[in-house]
C-alpha cells in the first residue's frame, strides 16, 4: 500500500471516531471535536503534500495569460470552442422563475459569513455538534463558508419585515452555494447548491407551505405529484418534517415509489424573536433543498461529482 492510500485509510478512522460524539455526554463533545478536528486537519495536510509529490514538478506550466486566439503554433491544449451555461446554473434559473412566478422575492447567499448567522440566530445549541470542526468549514479568522442557505434567514427576516408593517407577506427565495466538511464519493461533494424559501404571514400555516412545494415540484418536474410528510428534526422549524414526492414517470417511477426531497417546517419562534418579529402575530414557515440532487433525479445523473469536476464531456452532454 502506498503513502497515499494509507493516509487515506487513517482519514477514514479519523472520520469513524468523528461520528462517535453522538454518544458522548454533552459537555465532552466540544472538546472531543476539537482533538478530533485537529487530528483530521493533520493528516489532510500530509495527503495534499503526497499528491504534490506525485505530481510531475519538471512539466512546463500553462501561461493562463497568453493569448488564446487561433495560431497554428498554438499547442494542442488552447482551446478555441465556446464554452456554455452550466446545467446547475440553467436549472437554478428554472427553479428562481418557479418561485418568482409564485410571487417569491429572490435574495443571494453568500460565501463567507459568521457565527451569528450560521448558527446562533437559527436557534441551535450553542453544543451542536454541526458548530466543530468535522462538520463545517471555518477559516483561520473563524469565518465558515455556509454549510446551508438557512445562514440567510435573518437577513431576510429583517430586510423585508416592512411588509409585515404594510401588511403585506413576507415571500422570498435564497439561491446560493454550499459548503460541507464531505468524505466525497458519487453521493456527496462537500461543494453544492441549495435553495432555502421563506414565508412570513399572521395567518400561514402547514398546509399553505406543503401547497407552494407540492406546485414547485409538479412546475419543476411538469407533471401532477402526489406528496407525503414524515417527521423531521431543525433546530429552526418546529414542527419540521421531509417532504417526498411521488417519483416522476420521466425517471421511470410508477405508483407506490417515493423520494426525500427536502426539509421543511414552521419557522421556529425563537428565529422570528431574533430577527425582531412578534411570534405570537406572525407565523413562517421555511424549506431548503439542494439543487445538485434535483438536477441528477431529472437527468438521471448518478455521481454528483461530475458538477465540480470539469469534466467537459459531461457538460457538453447539456449543450
Amino acid at each position: 500500500m502506498g503513502e497515499l492510500d494509507k493516509l487515506k485509510q487513517e482519514l477514514k478512522k479519523v472520520n469513524e471516531k468523528a461520528a462517535k460524539v453522538k454518544d458522548l455526554a454533552v459537555e465532552k463533545r466540544a472538546e472531543f471535536g476539537r482533538k478530533v478536528n485537529e487530528e483530521k486537519q493533520a493528516i489532510l495536510a500530509e495527503i495534499a503534500k503526497a499528491e504534490r509529490r506525485l505530481l510531475d514538478v519538471e512539466a512546463d506550466p500553462i501561461d493562463v495569460t497568453a493569448w488564446s486566439g487561433v495560431n497554428e503554433s498554438m499547442p494542442e491544449f488552447y482551446s478555441t470552442e465556446l464554452g456554455s451555461k452550466h446545467p446547475l446554473m440553467t436549472e437554478l434559473d428554472k427553479v428562481i422563475d418557479i418561485y418568482q412566478l409564485m410571487g417569491f422575492d429572490v435574495m443571494d447567499s453568500r460565501q463567507l459569513d459568521d457565527e451569528f448567522h450560521m448558527f446562533d440566530s437559527l436557534n441551535f445549541a450553542k453544543e451542536h455538534p454541526a458548530r466543530d470542526g468535522y462538520d463545517t468549514f471555518r477559516t483561520e479568522e473563524n469565518l465558515i463558508p455556509p454549510a446551508h442557505t438557512s445562514t440567510m434567514e435573518h437577513r431576510a427576516l429583517k430586510k423585508y419585515k416592512y411588509k409585515l408593517e404594510r401588511g403585506e407577506p413576507i415571500a422570498v427565495v435564497i439561491p446560493g452555494r454550499v459548503y460541507r466538511n464531505e468524505d466525497v464519493d458519487a453521493t456527496h461533494e462537500h461543494t453544492f447548491y441549495q435553495c432555502e424559501g421563506m414565508f412570513v404571514s399572521k395567518d400561514c400555516t402547514l398546509g399553505n407551505m406543503l401547497g407552494v412545494l407540492r406546485e414547485f415540484f409538479e412546475r419543476y418536474y411538469e407533471q401532477k405529484l402526489e406528496i407525503r410528510t414524515q417527521p423531521g428534526y431543525f433546530p429552526f422549524t418546529e414542527p419540521s418534517v421531509e417532504l417526498l414526492i411521488e417519483k416522476p414517470k420521466s425517471l421511470g417511477g410508477k405508483k407506490g415509489d417515493w423520494l426525500e426531497m427536502l426539509g421543511c417546517g414552521m419557522t421556529h419562534p425563537n428565529v422570528l424573536k431574533m430577527a425582531g418579529i412578534d411570534p405570537t402575530v406572525y407565523h413562517g414557515f421555511a424549506w431548503g433543498g439542494g439543487i445538485d440532487r434535483l438536477v441528477m433525479l431529472k437527468y438521471g445523473l448518478n455521481d454528483v461529482r461530475n458538477f465540480e469536476s470539469g469534466n467537459l464531456n459531461f457538460l457538453r452532454e447539456f449543450n
